[in-house]
């Protein structure tokens, strides 16, 4: 076990030279260091990322009591077998599937990600054999404070659209964060796969102009392992969390990243933007048995700004 020589896959690699940073030094490792491996137990939810049957990224929360998810070395993650899933997703995550995990702890911003294969999935849960597993600062992340839902509510069936309704426009006007699942696709078969990973900014952060979302790229690890991604395959998903309901947006695009754009001046904080074009998604009420209430805005995402146009 040891820190990987080789960080990047090319898309990443490529990322950087546009971005004008050059590759940084990274402290990526094929195993889990024993802080990362106390983590995630720590936690009542897991945010997921694979592909479809048609090779598109996929994005969830996977929720459980604390210990739903365990470490029983330093090369593997377990996801309990009574753990919740939303809707359909749990069909997408099957033996030999690459996955892509991240561990967000909003009650401290600690943030651990790792990526992997699914080893096993069935009755006794989900079994993954981790690739890569590294850290992530704490920047754009908010302070909630988390608690289960009420006794009685139940999730509503998933309901699926092409165009964006009032309801899905107003959750995303009022977003101060998102989850987007990319993957490398075929291009990669070693440093590749799929990733999840957060986004975050101050409500109006994104910018929608019909079925087209408009995102910044604020400051970062300069890793980039998303815009990297989406250099090799452009196709992406995006998971909005209703924190006061429990419900879930999830959105399928395809991206562009717009690495030189006047555009990004008119965002305090922006060094880049980049597009998301909604091809369909789903939405479902109630999805999840878990509430957040917002307890602080993160300095850093205090420090941004948002778009002027109406949604």
């Amino acid at each position: 076990m040891n820190i990987q020589p080789e960080l990047f896959h090319t898309g990443e690699v490529q990322a950087h030279a546009l971005a004008g940073s050059g590759t940084p030094a990274a402290a990526i490792r094929n195993f889990m260091p024993e802080q990362h491996r106390l983590f995630f137990p720590l936690l009542p939810y897991l945010m997921l990322a694979t592909t479809d049957d048609s090779g598109w990224p996929v994005a969830t929360i996977v929720t459980g009591a604390a210990g739903f998810v365990s470490s029983p070395d330093p090369m593997h993650l377990h996801i309990a077998a009574d753990a919740h899933w939303p809707g359909i997703s749990k069909e997408q995550f099957v033996t030999g599937q690459q996955v892509g995990m991240l561990g967000i702890d909003f009650n401290t911003r600690r943030r651990n990600r790792a990526n992997g294969v699914i080893q096993d999935a069935g009755d006794n849960g989900v079994h993954i054999s981790v690739t890569q597993s590294f850290g992530n600062c704490p920047r754009y992340i908010q302070l909630r404070d988390v608690q289960t839902a009420p006794s009685g509510e139940i999730a509503l069936p998933a309901q699926s659209f092409t165009e964006l309704d009032a309801a899905a426009r107003e959750l995303i006007h009022h977003a101060d964060s998102l989850f987007v699942a990319t993957t490398s696709g075929a291009h990669e078969t070693n440093m590749g796969g799929p990733d999840i990973s957060h986004r975050g900014g101050m409500p109006g952060f994104i910018r929608i102009d019909g079925n087209t979302l408009t995102i910044p790229d604020f400051n970062g690890n300069k890793y980039f392992n998303t815009l990297g991604n989406m250099l090799l395959e452009p196709r992406a998903a995006l998971l909005f969390i209703d924190y006061a309901s429990g419900s879930l947006l999830h959105l399928q695009g395809r991206t562009e990243v717009l690495w030189q754009s006047k555009e990004a001046a008119a965002l305090t904080g922006a060094e880049r933007l980049w597009r998301f074009h909604i091809t369909g998604g789903w939405w479902q009420a109630h999805a999840i048995p878990l509430r957040w209430s917002l307890r602080e805005i993160a300095p850093t995402t205090a420090r941004t700004g948002i778009w002027a146009a109406t949604y």
